[in-house]
This record gives C-alpha cells, sequence and structure tokens, in this order.
C-alpha cells in the first residue's frame, strides 16, 4: 500500500470518528443524525452535476447500499443515546473488519499475506478486550453496537462491489448520501416536524460538520478501495477507533476505564500491522 492511500485512509478515519462524536454529543441523538445526513445529501445534491453518472452495473449495488446505511445511521443513533461511544464505537467499528476479511475472500481476486491477516487478528483482540464484562447499563448497547457492525461489513463489501463497476469512485458515493438522506430527512419532517426544523436551524452548524465529514470519510474509504484490497481498507480504517475514543475522553469527556485505553492501543497496533502488511 502506497504512503498516498495509507494518509488517505487516516484522513477518513479522522473525520469519520468527529462526526460521530458530533452526533454522541447532540442533544436529540437521531435527530442529530438525521440533520447530519440531511447536510450530506445537500452537499451530494450540489456536486452531482458536475460528475459523471456511475455504470449502470453498479446500481443495484447502489440501491441496496442505501438500505445498510440508513439502517447504519439508526442504529448509530439509538447506540450513542444508551451507552458511552468509548465503549461503542471501537465495536462499530473494530469487528467489521474480520467479517469483511472472511467474506472478502470469496467475493474479490484478492489474497491477504500473513503479516495482513496478523494485523486483523491483533485488532479483533482489541475489540474483544473492548467488548468484554461491559458495565450493566452498557450491555444493551454492545449488543447494538454488534448488530451495526454486521451492518457495517455488509455495505463495506455492497460498495466494495459496486464502486470498481461504477467507474466512478465519487459519484459513486455522493448519490449513496443523497439516496440515505432523503428518506431520513423524510421520516423527521413526517413525524417530528416542528421539532426537526428547529433542531436545524438550532444546530446547522454541527449539522455542517458532520455532513462534511460522514461524506468525505466514506467518499476517501470507497476510492482506497480501488486502489488496495477491500479487507486491508476496511481493517486499515478502523484506526478511527483511537481518534474516536480520544475524542470521547477529552471533548465528550467521558471516564475511560484502563481497559478501553489499552483495547484501543492494541486496535491501533493492529492498523499499523496491517500498513506493514
Amino acid at each position: 500500500m502506497s504512503l498516498e492511500v495509507f494518509a488517505i485512509i487516516m484522513l477518513g478515519a479522522i473525520l469519520h470518528a468527529s462526526w460521530n462524536a458530533v452526533v454522541k454529543g447532540g442533544g436529540d441523538k437521531l435527530l442529530t443524525t438525521c440533520t447530519i445526513t440531511s447536510v450530506a445529501a445537500v452537499i451530494a445534491l450540489v456536486v452531482i452535476p458536475f460528475l459523471q453518472i456511475p455504470a449502470k452495473e453498479s446500481w443495484p449495488f447502489l440501491a441496496l447500499s442505501v438500505v445498510f446505511q440508513v439502517l447504519y445511521f439508526v442504529l448509530v443513533a439509538t447506540t450513542y443515546r444508551i451507552a458511552d461511544m468509548s465503549q461503542t464505537y471501537p465495536i462499530m467499528r473494530g469487528t467489521a473488519p474480520l467479517l469483511v476479511a472472511t467474506l472478502s475472500l470469496m467475493l474479490f481476486p484478492e489474497t491477504l499475506s500473513a503479516l495482513a491477516w496478523t494485523g486483523i487478528a491483533i485488532i479483533c483482540l482489541g475489540i474483544l478486550c473492548m467488548a468484554g464484562r461491559p458495565p450493566v447499563g452498557q450491555r444493551k448497547g454492545v449488543v447494538l453496537a454488534l448488530i451495526n457492525a454486521c451492518v457495517i461489513a455488509g455495505y463495506t463489501l455492497i460498495d466494495g462491489l459496486g464502486v470498481r463497476r461504477s467507474g466512478a469512485p465519487a459519484a459513486y458515493s455522493l448519490w449513496i448520501f443523497l439516496l440515505t438522506g432523503i428518506p431520513l430527512a423524510a421520516w423527521a419532517l413526517a413525524s417530528h416536524r416542528a421539532a426537526f426544523c428547529t433542531y436545524v436551524a438550532r444546530n446547522w452548524r454541527l449539522g455542517v460538520v458532520g455532513g462534511f465529514g460522514t461524506a468525505a470519510s466514506y467518499g476517501l474509504a470507497l476510492w482506497a478501495m480501488t486502489e488496495a484490497p477491500v479487507a486491508v481498507v476496511s481493517a486499515l480504517r478502523e484506526a478511527s477507533i483511537l481518534f474516536g475514543v480520544a475524542i470521547s475522553a477529552l471533548v465528550l469527556k467521558e471516564h475511560l476505564p484502563r481497559i478501553r485505553i489499552v483495547a484501543a492501543c492494541i486496535i491501533a497496533l493492529g492498523a499499523i500491522v496491517l500498513r506493514l502488511g
């Protein structure tokens, strides 16, 4: 993997952790998520006319990905409403690479080196440390995080296949955010019109930060998937866990037990090993 691809994945990881922190810090997690996806949809709507249309071969993957993405955002909001980001974010982001690495061998003509598998194994060890013995109040959040990890693995594999058929990685990723933002915004307007409009008016700046962060972070990841094995990109992207834990402690002021710090460092070590592989 070139240094350029590695640096872009790391930038995407920072952006991803940042927009998750915006959701966690929001007064209403679901409305914050709808605000972020609405802003991402507006950004996509502005840029899409200047880009080529993704190839038709990628459209079925695009449609299926949107279903997974909507479910993903709803689960993110629900998880952060009942559990700490420092507990659940690493589980959500770190469990998915193992699933992706295992299934990608059946879906992609790619092979992984022994060092790459070692890195993935180290990351998974860190996840097990992070998920072990959660406080009673956090257990439901851990379960939701594990479910969302399966959703993340699903859309990662779908988009890994779709973006390679699209011939236009940037357009493909922006169409995802446009088509994901529309149903979430429609739901918010239909069921919480007054509250949603008031919330957007008061928190639009955070919506812009989060919307740009989510669109840019995933767009960069999809581009990287055209340059490197999907399993490696998926696992290396989870260096965002280290950034997420740091943000949850320094910005969100969450209490960090020692085991979470150790687990985050193990996950970061796994990302470094993957880079070397």
